[in-house]
């Protein structure tokens, strides 16, 4: 079984991925420094807690487990926290991140999954996106992630690391099987909100109803994380089997605006969801939804879970079973 070291294994995707790793031969090994992840979410393999950005502790975790391949989820990853906080951002997730890599390469890896972003692709004049669509970032996150994808590039060229960077669409849902799900503090993703203002309040906040959309609120693809969780196992065979450094996006092409996900919260959860209108924020384009041919060509990846209805239900049915289970144990 090859040993995987995954950054941020404590996260949501991250340990979505671990148990998918698992299941797929593979020994994830979760590093995580635990300033947002869950120590509860990482039942897949062996846990490191530290910093990605700790080059002696990340070369050292790579030795004791014979570390083969990574990915690297670690990062701040709120677009409007960014745009007033930006030195954080790029203190974390440029900085640290460099020095993950140079940590990679002393240690002989050579093979790495990115967590990229669709938020490097900003407004768009066509829709669906594709990956040669302008990148036209519009918040520090934002540049964050293409500014890495760019170094990746050069990390190839000059050292020889071999990288998938994955472009996420809007992640979503909760693990089918319900061992782990979404649980952030505090939470700001669209489908948790929305079933937890039907569950108890408070009131959904809805950022923008001016947008040149059909109902005026934002439009996004939403993909299963147990479907995203499959595009890095597919990813890290690829580079193992001796695949180029590439870029995938990562959506189901098809969008659904804000108001929709309010609409299937309420008739998943046959209660009504509370919402009040703020304005936009700042960095958030009208409307993201990917061209995801290249990722179904080269890895053979189809979403089988991102229907939103299985979004819906597998996070409401999270969110009923988990919320007091887990909400001191974050």
């Amino acid at each position: 079984m090859t040993p995987v070291l995954v950054a941020g294994g404590a996260g949501y995707i991250g340990s979505h991925t671990a148990k998918l790793l698992k299941q797929s031969g593979f020994v994830p090994v979760a590093l995580d420094n635990l300033a947002t992840g869950n120590r509860w979410s990482v039942r897949f393999g062996p846990f490191v807690e530290g910093a990605v950005g700790d080059r002696a502790l990340v070369e050292r975790t790579v030795k004791e487990h014979g570390i083969q391949a990574a990915i690297l989820f670690a990062a701040h990853a709120y677009v409007g926290e960014s745009t007033k906080c930006p030195a954080d951002y790029y203190r974390n997730n440029v900085s640290q991140s460099i020095a993950f890599l140079d940590a990679m390469l002393a240690a002989g890896v050579r093979h790495l999954v990115f967590s990229s972003s669709c938020s490097i692709y900003g407004t768009q004049e066509t829709i669906p996106i594709t990956e040669d669509s302008p990148k036209r970032p519009l918040s520090p996150y934002a540049e964050t992630k293409l500014f890495l994808e760019n170094a990746l590039g050069w990390y190839d060229q000059a050292y020889g690391l071999r990288s998938v960077s994955l472009r996420y669409f809007n992640a979503a849902g909760a693990d089918p099987d319900g061992e782990i799900g979404e649980w952030h503090n505090p939470e700001t993703h669209l489908i948790p909100l929305a079933i937890g203002a039907a569950m108890e309040g408070p009131s959904l906040q809805i950022y923008g109803s001016d947008y040149p959309t059909p109902d005026g609120t934002a439009i996004r693809d939403y993909i299963h994380v147990t479907d995203l969780a499959d595009a890095h196992v597919r990813a890290l065979h690829w580079l193992v089997r001796g695949g180029s450094t590439a870029r995938f996006n990562c959506g189901t092409g098809s969008g659904h605006s804000v108001k929709q996900v309010v609409q299937a919260v309420e008739q998943i959860s046959h209660r009504a969801v509370p919402v009040v209108y703020s304005p936009r924020r700042q960095g958030d384009a009208p409307e993201l939804v990917a061209d995801g041919c290249r990722i179904r060509e080269q890895l053979g990846w189809t979403p089988r879970f991102s229907s939103l209805d299985t979004i819906v239900r597998t996070a409401w049915e999270w969110a009923s079973v988990s919320r007091v289970r887990h909400a001191g144990a974050a």
